[in-house]
């Protein structure tokens, strides 16, 4: 059986991420670089602006085989024909984005309170985002700041694919897959990197080293 998700670095962009840089051009090096899936996250874009954006950044990517993601807008999801959706508990509900987008290929959720995952929106996700995992200055209406043990408790209690998120960088990606996530979902320490593509390419790095470490 295919693994329903088999990515391991996750890109989380927008173009206020990128310090005045093309957001597109940013997401290409860093896809350049070992990115495997793509979240386009605009919250103070109206419809018609990220709904272009959605499409720009679609048209990047499937020539790479890279999916994309849409953060919290039902409509533009659906409209940019993406991969997928990801929403938060205040967000449009995992079961109503089921019953009206048959399409969808990734739902994604974001747990930020252990009682989330007996809940019916838990169990119609593909995935669960681990949100934050160490505070942000990106998202600061979060509640838990769950760290290492966080992601453990988590890993115990559901076989679903974990994305962590929330300052990732180089030097913790390691320890944050070992520690029980599937996927490290990254904004700053690649958006607003000199240089994109190495910046994915070195938590690539400590990724895959991390899932197949070399015995001596």
């Amino acid at each position: 059986m295919s693994n329903p998700f088999p990515y391991r670095l996750y890109l989380v962009i927008s173009e206020a991420d990128c310090a005045g840089r093309d957001f597109v051009r940013v997401a290409e090096q860093a896809v350049l670089g070992g990115v495997d899936v793509v979240q386009l996250r605009e919250k103070h874009a109206t419809p018609d602006e990220f709904l272009r954006k959605a499409e720009r950044l679609q048209a990047m990517l499937k020539p790479h085989n890279v999916p994309l993601i849409i953060n919290d807008n039902l409509e533009v999801a659906m409209q940019s024909n993406a991969f997928g959706i990801h929403v938060g508990r205040s967000d449009c509900s995992p079961a109503h984005i089921r019953s009206v987008w048959k399409a969808c290929r990734s739902l994604g959720y974001s747990i930020e309170h252990l009682d989330q995952l007996e809940t019916q929106e838990a169990a119609l996700s593909d995935c669960l985002g681990i949100s934050p995992v160490f505070k942000t200055s990106t998202k600061t209406d979060t509640v838990t700041e769950w760290g290492l043990d966080g992601i453990r408790t988590i890993r115990l209690r559901t076989d679903k694919p974990l994305v962590a998120i929330g300052r990732i960088n180089a030097e913790n990606a390691g320890d944050v897959i070992r520690a029980g996530a599937d996927c490290l979902a990254v904004v700053s320490a690649i958006c607003r990197a000199p240089d994109p593509q190495q910046a994915a390419r070195e938590i690539r790095n400590k990724i895959d080293q991390a899932l197949h470490p070399i015995n001596p």
